[in-house]
């Protein structure tokens, strides 16, 4: 068979572009989409711990994964319009944050045969993510924040060994919140609280809501809420103002000197959970066979500032003397 110079060469562009082509296919990063709430310490520190866990696991981010994030700046509204986003630059894998965004995405991408995975939430059950904390639903499951909340009662009571009475500023129309509140209430007995609920469900009425509870309460935790973590100041001025001293379940408000003390889940950690997870399912492991995860009682930490312990009127007891949690 005869073949002139043009033919062959021809034929050697038209392979070198077939091989070009197929290198390029099977070099393609992996589309992962990142829906979340709003910028916050939490929130970013468990994208954060996303990428290092899905990194960690073999999916280097800018070589064989690339990320595309996006989130409301808090406004509930914005969710279906961010989760349509992202579903249309076709990712193999959505990673949502927060339950509002979870909830959301879930009904959006119904029958899509994109698969979710969910971080920062509290109750998946109660917020009918997944079946069970035994197992996944079809297309989604995740990494849950849930405190153990006998371990912060502990904490509390060790901190302030005479306070009885604990105020809970929650959302009633948050799943999350509603969730933690009837928990806390089943256990805050046995560590000698009684509870004091606190429904807020605008920001608006934060000052009223927690200066209400003047009188009434000698505590108030303030829980992972995504309404009560963003406006963590005002509840913190509220509260000051009636000199009631705040617990609260994210550090970074401590370190700053915002709150007195917190108990909280390291949320870096959170992610590299649910990173963990998201990484078998792009190998090919079915969200329905992979239960939830929850925090151990090793990834949470105290904090005590010493300065706003002192505005707040606590003498941090001596058995604190060297946890090596006090900050200034």
């Amino acid at each position: 068979m005869k073949m002139n110079k043009s033919g062959l060469l021809s034929g050697l562009v038209l392979a070198g572009s077939l091989f070009a082509s197929v290198t390029s296919v099977s070099a393609e990063e992996i589309k992962v989409g990142i829906a979340n709430f709003g910028e916050h310490p939490q929130l970013n520190a468990a994208i954060a711990g996303f990428k290092e866990a899905m990194s960690a696991n073999g999916f280097v981010e800018g070589k064989d994964v690339s990320y595309s994030e996006s989130h409301t700046n808090f406004d509930a509204s914005l969710v279906p319009q961010m989760i349509t986003k992202l579903q249309s630059e076709n990712p193999k894998l959505i990673y949502t944050i927060t339950t509002p965004v979870s909830q959301i995405a879930k009904q959006a991408l119904a029958g899509s045969g994109i698969p979710i995975v969910f971080s920062a939430v509290t109750d998946p059950v109660a917020a009918k993510l997944v079946p069970s904390w035994e197992a996944g639903d079809t297309n989604m499951t995740g990494a849950s924040d849930l405190q153990d909340i006998a371990a912060v009662l502990e904490f509390t009571r060790k901190l302030l060994p005479d306070a009885k009475r604990l105020a809970l500023p929650y959302n009633p129309g948050e799943a999350n919140d509603t969730a933690l509140l009837e928990k806390v209430e089943a256990l805050a007995p046995a560590a000698g609280f009684s509870v004091v609920p606190v429904g807020i469900d605008n920001v608006n009425d934060i000052q009223q809501r927690i200066t209400s509870v003047a009188g009434k309460a000698d505590v108030i935790y303030t829980p992972a809420s995504n309404l009560i973590q963003p406006a963590i100041a005002a509840v913190s001025a509220a509260a000051r103002q009636i000199g009631v001293p705040i617990v609260n379940s994210d550090s970074s408000a401590v370190a700053n000197g915002t709150v007195p003390a917190s108990f909280s889940v390291d949320y870096s950690q959170v992610g590299k959970n649910a990173g963990m997870i998201a990484a078998e399912i792009l190998k090919g492991k079915s969200p329905a066979d992979i239960p939830p995860s929850a925090p151990t009682y090793e990834t949470h930490a105290p904090m005590i500032s010493k300065s706003a312990a002192a505005a707040f009127g606590i003498e941090i007891p001596a058995s604190f003397d060297d946890c090596g949690c006090i900050v200034e």
